[in-house]
Protein backbone atom coordinates (compact mmCIF):
# COMPACT_ATOMS: atom_id res chain seq x y z
CA UNK A 1 0.00 0.00 0.00
CA UNK A 2 2.41 2.62 0.87
CA UNK A 3 4.36 1.72 -2.15
CA UNK A 4 1.11 2.16 -4.37
CA UNK A 5 0.57 5.11 -2.48
CA UNK A 6 4.17 6.78 -2.82
CA UNK A 7 3.63 5.64 -6.78
CA UNK A 8 0.74 7.71 -7.36
CA UNK A 9 1.61 11.08 -4.77
CA UNK A 10 5.38 11.46 -4.03
CA UNK A 11 5.39 14.69 -3.27
CA UNK A 12 2.77 14.37 -0.48
CA UNK A 13 4.29 11.38 0.92
CA UNK A 14 7.72 13.02 1.36
CA UNK A 15 5.76 15.61 3.28
CA UNK A 16 3.73 13.75 5.12
CA UNK A 17 4.33 15.50 8.12
CA UNK A 18 3.77 19.34 6.59
CA UNK A 19 0.77 17.89 4.97
CA UNK A 20 -1.19 16.26 7.99
CA UNK A 21 0.06 20.02 9.52
CA UNK A 22 -1.70 21.72 6.98
CA UNK A 23 -5.16 19.97 7.30
CA UNK A 24 -4.93 21.06 11.19
CA UNK A 25 -4.16 24.69 10.55
CA UNK A 26 -7.16 24.82 8.09
CA UNK A 27 -9.29 22.61 10.73
CA UNK A 28 -8.43 25.23 13.53
CA UNK A 29 -9.17 28.16 11.19
CA UNK A 30 -12.26 26.87 10.63
CA UNK A 31 -13.62 25.92 14.32
CA UNK A 32 -12.30 28.85 15.68
CA UNK A 33 -13.09 31.68 13.28
CA UNK A 34 -16.52 30.24 12.35
CA UNK A 35 -17.67 29.59 16.52
CA UNK A 36 -16.86 33.70 16.41
CA UNK A 37 -18.49 34.27 13.38
CA UNK A 38 -21.59 32.06 14.72
CA UNK A 39 -21.90 33.88 17.22
CA UNK A 40 -21.22 37.49 15.98
CA UNK A 41 -23.47 36.88 12.96
CA UNK A 42 -26.65 35.35 14.82
CA UNK A 43 -26.80 38.54 17.14
CA UNK A 44 -26.40 40.79 13.38
CA UNK A 45 -28.55 38.86 11.97
CA UNK A 46 -31.78 38.76 14.62
CA UNK A 47 -31.37 42.24 14.80
CA UNK A 48 -31.06 43.34 11.41
CA UNK A 49 -34.66 41.59 11.85
CA UNK A 50 -36.16 42.82 15.08
CA UNK A 51 -35.15 46.56 13.99
CA UNK A 52 -36.03 46.69 10.51
CA UNK A 53 -39.49 48.75 9.71
CA UNK A 54 -42.08 46.88 11.32
CA UNK A 55 -40.04 44.65 13.72
CA UNK A 56 -40.65 44.16 17.10
CA UNK A 57 -38.19 46.44 18.41
CA UNK A 58 -38.32 48.66 14.76
CA UNK A 59 -35.48 51.31 15.14
CA UNK A 60 -34.79 52.72 11.96
CA UNK A 61 -31.49 54.26 12.63
CA UNK A 62 -29.81 51.17 14.31
CA UNK A 63 -31.30 48.69 11.01
CA UNK A 64 -29.73 50.87 8.57
CA UNK A 65 -26.34 51.74 10.38
CA UNK A 66 -25.86 47.59 10.41
CA UNK A 67 -27.26 46.98 7.34
CA UNK A 68 -25.19 49.55 5.31
CA UNK A 69 -22.05 48.00 7.67
CA UNK A 70 -23.06 44.44 6.12
CA UNK A 71 -23.28 45.84 2.92
CA UNK A 72 -19.96 47.16 2.47
CA UNK A 73 -17.65 44.63 4.06
CA UNK A 74 -19.69 42.09 1.99
CA UNK A 75 -18.73 44.22 -0.83
CA UNK A 76 -15.02 44.09 -0.67
CA UNK A 77 -13.31 41.08 -1.62
CA UNK A 78 -11.91 38.60 0.56
CA UNK A 79 -8.38 39.11 -1.12
CA UNK A 80 -8.37 42.72 -0.31
CA UNK A 81 -9.80 42.68 3.03
CA UNK A 82 -6.90 39.64 4.14
CA UNK A 83 -4.39 42.76 3.82
CA UNK A 84 -6.31 45.75 4.55
CA UNK A 85 -7.18 44.30 8.04
CA UNK A 86 -3.66 43.04 8.79
CA UNK A 87 -2.60 46.07 11.31
CA UNK A 88 -5.91 45.13 13.52
CA UNK A 89 -4.96 41.31 13.23
CA UNK A 90 -1.89 42.66 14.30
CA UNK A 91 -3.35 44.48 17.52
CA UNK A 92 -5.43 41.82 18.54
CA UNK A 93 -3.78 38.51 17.52
CA UNK A 94 0.10 40.16 17.76
CA UNK A 95 0.48 38.78 14.23
CA UNK A 96 -0.42 38.77 10.95
CA UNK A 97 0.22 35.90 9.64
CA UNK A 98 0.08 31.78 10.40
CA UNK A 99 -3.91 30.86 11.87
CA UNK A 100 -3.77 33.31 14.37
CA UNK A 101 -3.13 35.93 12.37
CA UNK A 102 -5.68 34.39 9.70
CA UNK A 103 -8.42 34.37 12.83
CA UNK A 104 -9.41 38.46 12.28
CA UNK A 105 -9.56 38.28 8.28
CA UNK A 106 -11.62 35.50 8.50
CA UNK A 107 -14.46 36.53 10.85
CA UNK A 108 -14.66 40.08 8.76
CA UNK A 109 -15.67 38.17 5.70
CA UNK A 110 -17.57 35.39 7.35
CA UNK A 111 -19.64 37.46 9.43
CA UNK A 112 -21.64 39.24 7.18
CA UNK A 113 -22.32 36.78 4.60
CA UNK A 114 -23.84 34.97 7.41
CA UNK A 115 -25.79 37.63 9.07
CA UNK A 116 -27.20 38.03 5.72
CA UNK A 117 -28.05 33.88 6.07
CA UNK A 118 -29.40 34.24 9.42
CA UNK A 119 -31.94 37.39 8.23
CA UNK A 120 -33.20 35.53 5.37
CA UNK A 121 -33.42 32.11 7.73
CA UNK A 122 -35.81 34.52 9.93
CA UNK A 123 -37.73 36.31 7.80
CA UNK A 124 -39.18 32.95 6.84
CA UNK A 125 -40.40 33.00 10.18
CA UNK A 126 -45.11 32.70 9.76
CA UNK A 127 -45.85 36.40 10.78
CA UNK A 128 -48.77 34.83 12.35
CA UNK A 129 -46.63 33.18 15.24
CA UNK A 130 -45.04 36.71 15.62
CA UNK A 131 -48.34 38.89 16.18
CA UNK A 132 -49.73 35.62 18.42
CA UNK A 133 -46.78 35.92 20.65
CA UNK A 134 -47.34 39.25 20.91
CA UNK A 135 -50.78 39.18 22.04
CA UNK A 136 -50.28 37.04 24.57
CA UNK A 137 -47.97 39.50 26.17
CA UNK A 138 -44.70 37.76 25.17
CA UNK A 139 -41.26 40.19 25.25
CA UNK A 140 -39.15 41.14 22.73
CA UNK A 141 -36.63 38.45 24.04
CA UNK A 142 -39.12 35.75 24.80
CA UNK A 143 -40.44 35.98 21.07
CA UNK A 144 -36.87 35.79 19.80
CA UNK A 145 -35.84 32.84 21.24
CA UNK A 146 -39.33 30.75 21.62
CA UNK A 147 -40.17 31.87 18.03
CA UNK A 148 -37.63 33.17 15.67
CA UNK A 149 -35.09 31.05 16.66
CA UNK A 150 -37.25 27.81 17.53
CA UNK A 151 -39.07 28.16 14.25
CA UNK A 152 -36.05 28.54 12.16
CA UNK A 153 -33.73 25.44 13.62
CA UNK A 154 -33.81 24.20 9.94
CA UNK A 155 -32.94 27.41 7.69
CA UNK A 156 -30.35 28.38 10.45
CA UNK A 157 -28.59 24.74 9.85
CA UNK A 158 -29.18 25.38 5.69
CA UNK A 159 -27.50 28.87 6.59
CA UNK A 160 -24.56 27.72 8.63
CA UNK A 161 -23.80 24.89 6.03
CA UNK A 162 -23.40 27.28 3.51
CA UNK A 163 -21.30 29.46 5.32
CA UNK A 164 -19.02 26.59 6.88
CA UNK A 165 -18.37 25.63 2.99
CA UNK A 166 -17.48 29.03 2.16
CA UNK A 167 -15.54 29.74 5.51
CA UNK A 168 -13.25 26.91 4.40
CA UNK A 169 -12.83 28.28 0.75
CA UNK A 170 -11.76 31.43 2.25
CA UNK A 171 -9.22 29.80 4.64
CA UNK A 172 -7.27 28.41 1.41
CA UNK A 173 -7.41 31.62 -0.05
CA UNK A 174 -6.16 32.88 3.33
CA UNK A 175 -2.72 30.43 2.34
CA UNK A 176 -1.81 33.18 -0.22
CA UNK A 177 -0.62 35.70 2.45
CA UNK A 178 0.73 32.99 4.75
CA UNK A 179 -1.77 32.19 7.18
CA UNK A 180 -1.06 28.36 6.83
CA UNK A 181 -3.57 25.97 6.05
CA UNK A 182 -4.27 23.32 2.62
CA UNK A 183 -4.14 26.58 0.70
CA UNK A 184 -0.45 27.49 1.69
CA UNK A 185 0.14 23.77 1.40
CA UNK A 186 -1.42 24.08 -2.31
CA UNK A 187 0.42 26.72 -3.21
CA UNK A 188 3.92 26.43 -1.76
CA UNK A 189 4.61 22.86 -3.07
CA UNK A 190 1.68 22.71 -5.97
CA UNK A 191 2.04 25.80 -7.40
CA UNK A 192 5.61 27.52 -6.80
CA UNK A 193 7.19 24.47 -7.11
CA UNK A 194 5.40 22.55 -9.52
CA UNK A 195 4.03 19.58 -7.66
CA UNK A 196 1.19 18.74 -9.44
CA UNK A 197 0.45 15.87 -7.21
CA UNK A 198 0.31 18.01 -4.00
CA UNK A 199 -2.48 20.36 -5.66
CA UNK A 200 -4.71 16.93 -6.59
CA UNK A 201 -4.43 15.64 -3.18
CA UNK A 202 -5.30 18.93 -1.46
CA UNK A 203 -8.29 19.48 -3.68
CA UNK A 204 -9.55 15.64 -3.01
CA UNK A 205 -8.96 16.57 0.74
CA UNK A 206 -11.38 19.52 0.55
CA UNK A 207 -13.77 18.16 -1.43
CA UNK A 208 -13.59 15.45 1.54
CA UNK A 209 -14.24 18.32 3.84
CA UNK A 210 -16.98 20.17 1.85
CA UNK A 211 -18.96 16.76 1.69
CA UNK A 212 -18.90 16.00 5.55
CA UNK A 213 -20.17 19.26 6.45
CA UNK A 214 -22.87 18.68 4.07
CA UNK A 215 -23.82 15.94 5.55
CA UNK A 216 -24.06 17.27 9.39
CA UNK A 217 -25.36 20.07 7.30
CA UNK A 218 -28.10 17.98 5.89
CA UNK A 219 -28.91 15.50 8.94
CA UNK A 220 -29.56 18.81 11.18
CA UNK A 221 -31.91 20.04 8.52
CA UNK A 222 -33.95 16.94 8.00
CA UNK A 223 -34.47 16.01 11.70
CA UNK A 224 -35.53 19.81 12.56
CA UNK A 225 -37.96 19.97 9.34
CA UNK A 226 -41.62 20.22 10.15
Amino acid sequence: MQEFLYSIMPNVIDKLDDFLEAIGDTLLMVAWSGAISFVLGMIFGVLLIVTRPGGIMQNRVLYQVLDKLINFFRSIPFIILLTAVMPLSRLIMGTAIYVRGAIVPLVFGTVPFFSRQIESALAETDSGLVEAALSMGSSPIEIIFRVYLRESVAAIARGTTITAISLLGLTAMAGAVGAGGLGDFAIRYGHDRNMTDVTYVTVVVLVIMVAVIQLIGNLVIKKNSH
